[in-house]
């Protein structure tokens, strides 16, 4: 089969599309023909070497991917080859036209889903899930704020809040971002790249300010975050890039806290019940992944150039 190889870490150039062997399950192991594979954030950040988890090389890419079951390890009964499954992990990489995982990686994939959405669950769901409900513990009717809400992990907030009876104020720096916000079900949507967006929201707000930040660049954004929470308000740091000065007192005067989350830090038990929670929503309608770029992964290199470029547009994913 083909797949993606990194040899040494560095830049894009870095990927190659190679001839490897065909993984065969062992016990308790899972083989799926992979169709499509989710690019997040964080693969360049690993492939790179820059990332604290650093996988012996060589190694082959991704952890999120969709496609069918090829076949199945021995003592594996509760799945068979035909399947449509969505992968959120795997013990080989989904940047392959195969990919290994254990039982606990492997989930199904409704009908409705095309392989793309299936692809775009992994990480970004997870993560949105995850920082909403486990670790600062949203609830109905609360007001939340989604920086960088057009993206991978913004699209999936936008969509799990208002499902959970949130009020959601999301923001992009692009017409076509904002518009893809306001699409997903953001009640309100802001332009991030105004100077005075924050007053704005404190408008919008009648003055209470948000109880819920999801911040994607907490080095650019974090200061400001604390001056527009409410009262216990809670930022949940999911993505930075580098180190920035906050005032303690912007958070002391409001009872307000700061989290940051990791999805490697996720457990077993919050696994099950995210993924419970993911398929409930592709089966009833209220998440919709959406597709930003469809790429071949033999020309995975463009995607990794392209996930970082600034005005992020729902999901890239590469296609086998």
């Amino acid at each position: 089969m083909k797949a993606i190889r990194v040899h040494q870490f560095g830049g894009p150039e870095v990927l190659q599309w190679e001839d490897v062997p065909d993984p065969k399950p062992d016990v308790k192991e899972i083989l799926v023909r992979i169709h499509a594979a989710g690019v997040n954030p964080v693969d360049t950040y690993i492939r790179s070497g820059t990332y604290a988890h650093k996988p012996t090389l060589p190694y082959t890419p991704g952890s999120d991917g969709a496609g069918v079951i090829d076949a199945v390890g021995e003592h594996v009964t509760a799945w068979k080859p035909g399947d449509r499954v969505y992968v959120a992990g795997s013990l080989t990489g989904t940047y392959a036209e195969q990919g290994l995982c254990r039982e606990d990686q492997v989930h199904r994939l409704p009908e409705a889903a095309s392989f793309a959405q299936g692809a775009s669950l992994g990480v970004p769901y997870a993560t949105a899930c995850r920082a909403m409900f486990y670790i600062t513990r949203a609830l109905p009717a609360e007001i939340m704020l989604v920086h960088g809400a057009s993206g991978g992990v913004g699209t999936a907030a936008v969509q799990l809040g208002r499902a959970a009876g949130l009020t959601v104020i999301g923001t992009a720096s692009t017409d076509r971002g904002r518009q893809l916000v306001k699409e997903n079900g953001a009640q309100f949507v802001l332009d991030h790249s105004r100077p005075d967006y924050l007053k704005e929201l404190m408008s919008l707000t009648e003055g209470h300010g948000v109880d819920l930040i999801l911040e994607m660049l907490a080095n650019k954004n974090l200061a400001a975050d604390l001056t527009v929470l409410a009262r216990k308000g809670r930022v949940v740091v999911v993505g930075s890039r580098g180190s920035i000065e906050i005032n303690p007192r912007d958070a002391m005067g409001k009872d307000a806290s700061i989290h940051g989350m990791t999805l490697f830090n996720v457990t077993g038990e919050e696994l099950r019940g995210i993924h419970a929670a993911l398929a409930a929503g592709l089966e009833n309608g209220s998440l919709r992944p959406v597709i930003g770029q469809q790429i071949p992964m033999a020309e995975t290199a463009r995607a990794h150039q392209a996930v970082l470029e600034p005005g992020a547009y729902g999901k890239i994913v590469l296609l086998s």
